[in-house]
């Protein structure tokens, strides 16, 4: 495929004339700014992701015209939505077109009897629940990055929510969505082929398919998502341990307890305990004895969520956790969105003060491996640290993913002072993203449970971990986007145009 230097005016005419010549931006600021994601990167080489034009259509009409304009001139093509994503789905590594779906933010039909609603893709979560409130109404897809990140971004990455322990994840929570093919074609994706309907067993569950698409397969343009009753009462408790074992005893019997309510826990180990003592980002009093924190967060009628809670705080209490009280664990639960509006901030191996921005690896692992996987990966980080001052180890975190407590997500986060970040460096961090996934597959784990893997590092080792599924995945994307125009580069799928894979099929 021919990757346009610059775009021609016949397509720049094309494209103003299917959506509107102000809707196709060729300004530095419009393509400096759709360039990159929040996730380190080195600053030196921004230039190379960022994209010939960008266009915000307003329809799914206007998505298809401007897919079937790129797929005829063999354009690279990037779906933008929030752009919060953390391991580069929406960074446009070929260059191309980037279609912002910001436009598409209609809230279409908000359906009180079925308990659903249909939006366009461009829509957020915090924005959407401000309306369903006035019916009582939630639709509770609540990842760290809820205020800015939209519902076709959690189509892509196949989102993780924070409470996915009690109403699932963004996979379960999303009934249908109608999508744009490379080629321009419009297909409904979902059960009885994109109805408002959660059970089928009609065909190939393609939903499913195309979840966690990350823009390699085409464009999700609107959606039928589920809703339910708004919250009367919410428990969120934080205890304090004096060791990470109590701690992780602790969390695993608060999942597996069976408690209706329960919406999720969370594990904070002592490099994590370390950082936020260091860097004051939480609300949390950290006396030296703090060697690990558990939180945990219940959610339903105040009746039910207050018999709940004596269970999960007698729990906690068998396993010797100190309740840290109401303003402190309120407090904390609340600021569970404040990452992605946290001003840069960090310190140097040697301790400076220095503007660091946030990387995390988020595994999933199950509960009888997290204790061996958080040492190895401590490990790795410090190996790092000891040859590059540019990094830090602000500790882990796990954070359950079902109410059975079967696996956890499971992340460990690194602060990268970008701006220093050189050649060399970067190689190394490679290197060490490379290893944490090897230990997570290693550990019977997947490389993510959150974000994707279409980094460097990681993404080399996807096909160690799907195996004869990422033949598959392979097939799939040359039948569907025979052109390869949509995200080209993205989780290695490139090699389904190999001249030699082409002889053998």
């Amino acid at each position: 495929m021919t990757i346009a230097p610059e775009l021609s005016d016949r397509v720049l005419t094309e494209l103003a004339d299917a959506i509107g010549g102000e809707h196709v931006l060729t300004s530095k600021t419009a393509r400096y700014n759709r360039a990159r994601v929040p996730a380190p990167f080195p600053v030196h080489r921004w230039p190379e992701r960022v994209p010939d034009l960008v266009v915000l259509p307003g329809s799914t009409e206007e998505v298809a015209e401007v897919v079937r304009i790129a797929n005829a001139h063999r354009i690279p093509i990037v779906p933008r939505d929030g752009g919060t994503g953390l391991t580069d789905g929406a960074v446009p590594e070929h260059r191309g077109i980037v279609v912002d779906v910001k436009r598409l933010n209609q809230i279409k039909e908000i359906d009180l009897e079925n308990r659903t609603c249909t939006v366009g893709t461009g829509i957020n979560a915090l924005k959407l629940n401000e309306v369903l409130a006035e019916h009582g109404l939630i639709y509770p897809d609540d990842p760290a990055s809820y205020p800015c990140s939209l519902v076709g971004g959690r189509i892509g990455t196949s989102g993780w929510s924070l409470v996915g322990s009690r109403y699932g994840h963004s996979r379960d929570l999303v009934l249908s969505f109608e999508f744009v093919l490379p080629t321009g074609k419009v297909i409904h994706l979902g059960d009885g082929g994109g109805r408002k309907i959660s059970k089928s067993s009609s065909g190939y569950q393609l939903k499913h398919l195309f979840m966690g698409h990350q823009g390699t397969l085409g464009i999700a343009t609107e959606a039928t998502l589920k809703l339910f009753p708004k919250p009367e009462a919410e428990l969120s408790p934080f205890w304090a341990f004096p060791d990470y074992d109590s701690a992780y005893r602790c969390v695993g019997q608060l999942a597996r307890a069976g408690i209706a309510t329960f919406a999720g826990a969370v594990l904070f180990d002592e490099w994590k305990v370390d950082y936020l003592r260091r860097d004051d980002e939480a609300y949390i009093p950290q006396p030296a004895d703090v060697r690990a924190l558990v939180c945990a967060v219940a959610y339903g009628y105040e009746d039910e969520v207050r018999a709940g809670g004596k269970r999960l705080l007698r729990i906690a209490k068998d396993c010797g956790a100190r309740y840290l009280g109401d303003e402190i664990s309120q407090g904390d639960w609340a600021a569970r969105h404040d990452r992605y509006a946290t001003p840069l901030h960090g310190r140097t191996r040697s301790g400076q003060v220095a503007p660091m921005s946030w990387h995390c690896e988020d595994a999933a692992i199950n509960y009888t491996e997290l204790p061996g996987v958080r040492l190895e990966w401590h490990a790795i980080v410090e190996r790092l640290r000891a040859r590059f001052d540019v990094f830090d180890d602000w500790g882990m975190f796990c954070y359950t993913s079902a109410n059975t407590g079967v696996d956890y997500l499971t992340e460990i986060d690194i602060g990268i002072w970008e701006q220093e970040l050189g050649d060399e460096a970067w190689a190394a961090w490679v290197d060490a993203k490379r290893e944490i996934a090897a230990v997570a597959l290693r550990a019977g784990g997947s490389i993510s449970a959150c974000h994707g893997s279409c980094r460097e590092g990681e993404v080399d080792l996807v096909p160690l971990e799907l195996g004869g599924g990422y033949d598959v995945m392979l097939d799939v994307k040359r039948a569907v986007d025979p052109n390869n125009i949509m995200n080209p580069g993205k989780y290695g799928l490139q090699r389904a145009y190999a001249a030699e894979r082409g002889a053998g099929a």
